[in-house]
């Protein structure tokens, strides 16, 4: 099964054995919670930092201090079948809305609106209305930046394209570069037609010498924005290499090169996925192996690298897609894999503030308005014991 499906397949079955309220059937009629749905607790270093969040994905501090979270929003009812190429069944047809939103977060965990109304989408009922919308933010030179993964046609957005974006200082939005034209003219090596993605649904966003990195989820490759001009070039097809790998976090080491994180087709392995590197010159090559469902990767003030697991090993599981099982991994000198926080939930994103905490987007995929979070990891802590076994 291509791997988007069976993700989304998995994620609707586990989230299956949740109580009948806690799950939304349509994600623009569900009812919002007042928290999470319960589930075993974290490790003891994880505390909630920021509630109230919808579908939260991508996490970067601002010059400001605060830290901005890229939210999902509600997914929608528009529809485009018959307008344009959809999404086949059963991921699609897409339905679209206009509630994704950027929000910022300030040190007591307080959220502000800063771009909102844009555009969100939502996945076939059959497949659990699972929502997307803005994937990940960054900032070059002050100026805030997103990635829409919600965006196009296919999406049921069909005046917006996904892309790149810039938010103006009065929360306004400009496109800087259109992602859906540029993947439709430029397609890669290999794709899956059971899962293909027209408009693509894009996941990571950084910044790395000068330009606006992107990875290319659906279609494997990694492309760049200028994001003076808009102008967007293809830097490397992994797909001619590493086959339907799936791309998703990017983060910049130390070393000046540009970190890749992948997801791993379906059925998952544990230990499948790998982190790759990029030079500045475009050459590929792979930094470490043996990590799973990867979602987030992030540095500390030391160089080391952080690597988020959205789904740990569930026991006796194929393909570990539990709830309650995510992590996080620490990558030692020695190159060896340290668990540093266990128990969270689908979480979807992560980034060091500058007092060393981590911060993760946790609840970042099928649950109810309102339900995601923003969780503060101590890194300092004893590291847990043990990664929760699946239920």
């Amino acid at each position: 099964m291509p791997r988007s499906a069976a993700l989304i397949v998995a994620l609707v079955l586990a989230l299956a054995t949740l109580p009948i309220g806690l799950v939304p059937t349509a994600a623009q009629d569900a009812t919002p919670v007042a928290g999470p749905p319960p589930f075993p607790p974290p490790s003891a270093n994880v505390s909630v930092f920021a509630e109230g969040l919808d579908n939260p994905r991508g996490l970067e501090f601002g010059p400001d201090g605060s830290l901005y979270v890229a939210e999902g929003g509600q997914g929608g009812t528009r529809s485009t079948e018959g307008q344009c190429e959809q999404v086949v069944p059963p991921v699609g047809p897409y339905t679209g809305g206009d509630n994704a939103r950027i929000s910022a977060l300030d040190a007591d965990g307080q959220r502000t609106s800063v771009a909102e109304g844009l555009p969100s989408t939502q996945l076939s009922p059959a497949l659990g209305s699972l929502v997307s919308g803005v994937a990940d933010i960054a900032f070059v030179d002050g100026t805030l930046y997103y990635l829409l993964a919600s965006g196009g046609c296919s999406h049921g957005n069909p005046d917006v394209p996904n892309g790149v974006f810039q938010v103006n200082e009065d929360g306004t939005t400009e496109l800087v570069a259109d992602l859906s034209a540029f993947v439709m003219a430029n397609p890669t090596a290999v794709v899956n037609p059971g899962d293909f993605e027209p408009d693509e649904s894009a996941y990571g966003l950084e910044a790395f010498n000068g330009e606006l990195y992107v990875a290319e989820s659906n279609h494997g490759a990694l492309d760049a924005v200028d994001p003076a001009t808009g102008e967007v070039r293809r830097v490397v097809d992994m797909t001619e290499t590493e086959g339907h790998l799936v791309p998703t976090a990017l983060a910049v080491g130390p070393d000046g090169n540009l970190y890749v994180s992948n997801l791993t087709t379906f059925p998952i392995t544990a230990g499948a996925a790998q982190v790759f590197t990029l030079t500045p010159d475009g050459e590929l090559g792979v930094h470490a192996e043996g990590v799973t469902a990867v979602l987030g990767l992030a540095f500390d003030d030391e160089g080391q690298l952080y690597v988020l697991e959205t789904s740990g090993p569930g026991s006796g599981m194929e393909a570990p897609i539990v709830p309650g099982t995510g992590r996080v991994v620490r990558l030692t000198d020695g190159g060896e894999l340290e668990v540093v926080a266990t128990g969270l939930v689908f979480p979807t994103g992560m980034a060091f503030g500058p007092d060393g905490t981590l911060y993760v987007s946790n609840f970042g995929f099928g649950f109810p308005p309102g339900a995601g979070q923003v969780v503060a990891i101590d890194v300092s802590a004893p590291l847990p014991e043990a990664t929760p076994e699946a239920p």
